[in-house]
């Protein structure tokens, strides 16, 4: 009987590796498709500041879902049980769900969300509402043990998970993760992870949805990125230029709008009056403004050291900063000067898109969003306003597959479809193993040390690296059991009595996974999985035969890595 059962397993193992990489391969042959176009070499293209053209070829992309499908995939961490049928109940049409279910997530204080604050409450976590100061003095000057010192990140790790997968605010989880991003940090530095929860709750999530001015304002003075970028040091006796540098070149106006070693004077100007670009001597006028912005190391406050200032006449972006002017006033007018410029306004906005959208969003889409970005500058939601205008253009849900998930969304979506059972909390040993599967994926949350932020563009993730270690998270998540040795997907569990051949199995688990059917052929790959040579309509045993039970497990895991999963 060993033996038997030995070759059974091995056989669905052979089974379900075989249909795992078909898988792989229809992913991999789509963006091969469209890299073979002309223009086609997206990544690097993108990342240099261009932008391939729309005339590429959308070969093998699959059909656009429902509205629910689209706006829980790309605006969320996924569907959980239930949720496309209370989307689907906001409006008659996909356009009225759609724009109802956004105006309820742009204004997240009117979302009760009390079952994911009951979590996080008794996650046991000791940091995420303290203040900046509170964080400096308990994690930082009392020189306290490293696993005390790195605690605030720790939590947010693991709390930005918990959100993902049990908040009811999904476009916040989703904004908050594109502004960590975009403005960078390297979280488990040993000075950045004391704060980080400050870091996480008051300068990202505060502003997600707000005013951008008020965020890079925030930005500027937090100790977290004082010393990232190396400005806590930057004085008149010694410039440190790489906060300015990364301020124009990531922040605000983005390299489409940088034009090298051009004089200040040579740059066009605008029908404001204003350069349309900014030059490297901007950089280097910037660096003198904020020379003395650093952060009181007994306290972690921003501080500003007028001795190290340098007070001599400055220019940048055309605007004359005379000499000798208040505290702060010079750093102020660069913030001003470069979160009011046009550039700005376009920057954000094709992020924005890119990331809510696809790899190559219509540039209508980023035209209206620059313009109420611009339009909109002094309002407190400007960017709740930015957001609503690009998810509600028409090509939001007209766009599906030009995106690929990254490894956070394929954890976070695969708990949430599955109805995946973690704690998050620091002392839930099965976390721990989580997130140390979970980074060698590629994605470590707040761990990319450059600062660009993690690469969004379909094919940095399609490689071998991210596609294979997110199946071993996935396989590990089948399989993994609590200390009462209940599967934390508690498959069986979930799966209805009625459903007991191979076709119903699959289909049950297709529509609760996907929300939607899987394409014949993907289907197929499922059904003779389960089925394994046998009719697919005959019943199987899974009351009392562990080998259909695990089959059954595998079979989900399986879904869980289709293309059709993996698709935003």
């Amino acid at each position: 009987m060993k033996t038997l059962e030995s070759n059974r397993t091995h056989n669905r193992r052979e089974l379900f590796d075989q249909a795992r990489n078909r898988a792989a391969r229809a992913i991999e042959e789509t963006t091969t498709d469209r890299m073979n176009q002309p223009g086609g070499e997206r990544a690097s293209h993108m990342r240099h500041g261009g932008r391939p053209s729309r005339g590429e070829s959308a070969k093998a992309l699959p059909a656009p879902p429902s509205a629910a499908i689209i706006a829980l995939n790309r605006l969320g961490f996924g569907p959980r049980p239930g949720q496309i049928a209370e989307f689907n109940a906001l409006g008659s049409t996909d356009a009225q769900r759609l724009q109802a279910w956004v105006d309820q997530q742009i204004d997240p204080a009117g979302i009760d969300d009390a079952t994911c604050d009951t979590r996080l409450a008794n996650a046991g976590y000791e940091t995420l509402n303290k203040s900046l100061a509170q964080l400096w003095a308990d994690h930082v000057a009392s020189s306290p043990q490293w696993n005390v010192r790195i605690q605030p990140y720790y939590e947010i790790e693991r709390a930005t998970l918990l959100r993902a997968v049990w908040s009811k605010r999904q476009l916040l989880e989703v904004l908050a993760d594109f502004w960590h991003n975009h403005f960078n940090v390297y979280g488990p530095d040993s000075w950045a992870a004391p704060v980080w929860s400050h870091w996480d709750r008051v300068v990202i999530r505060g502003n997600a949805l707000g005013n951008f001015r008020t965020m890079l304002g925030q930005v500027a003075q937090h100790p977290a990125m004082l010393y990232y970028l190396d400005n806590y040091t930057s004085s008149n006796a010694g410039p440190n230029e790489n906060w300015a540098r990364e301020l124009f070149e990531l922040h605000t106006l983005g390299a489409d709008h940088y034009m090298g070693v051009l004089r200040q004077n040579q740059v066009p100007t605008g029908p404001d009056g204003k350069p349309i670009a900014y030059v490297d001597d901007d950089v280097f006028e910037a660096t003198r403004c904020f020379t003395g912005w650093t952060f009181d190391f007994d306290t972690g406050l921003f501080e500003y050291r007028g001795d190290w200032h340098d007070h001599f006449q400055k220019t940048v972006l055309g605007v004359s900063i005379y000499a000798n002017q208040p505290a702060l006033s010079d750093g102020n007018v660069v913030l001003d000067e470069v979160a009011f410029h046009p550039g700005t306004a376009r920057h954000i906005s094709t992020k924005l898109a890119h990331r809510l959208i696809g790899d190559d969003p219509d540039p209508a889409v980023i035209d209206a969003a620059a313009a109420v970005f611009e339009a909109e500058a002094a309002a407190p939601d400007q960017l709740a306003q930015v957001v609503r205008t690009i998810v509600l253009h028409p090509s939001f849900l007209t766009t599906w597959g030009d995106k690929v998930k990254r490894p956070l969304e394929v954890v976070a979506s695969a708990l949430r479809a599955a109805d995946g059972r973690f704690s998050f909390s620091l002392a839930e040993d099965d976390t721990g193993t989580l997130l140390w599967r979970y980074d060698q994926a590629g994605q470590p949350l707040f761990a990319w040390r450059a600062p660009d932020g993690f690469p969004d563009h379909k094919d940095d993730w399609k490689s071998a690296t991210p596609r294979v270690m997110t199946w071993r998270i996935l396989n590990w998540l089948i399989d993994v059991r609590n200390h009462n040795d209940v599967h934390r997907l508690n498959v069986l569990g979930q799966t209805p009595t009625a459903a007991r051949t191979s076709n119903e199995l699959a289909d049950f688990w297709i529509n609760r996974i996907l929300g939607r059917p899987m394409p014949p052929a993907e289907r197929l790959e499922i059904v003779e999985f389960m089925a394994q040579g046998h009719n697919p309509d005959f019943d199987l045993p899974l009351d009392s035969d562990e080998d259909t039970r695990d089959r059954l497990r595998s079979m989900v895991g399986l879904i869980l890595m289709s293309p059709s999963f993996l698709w935003r």
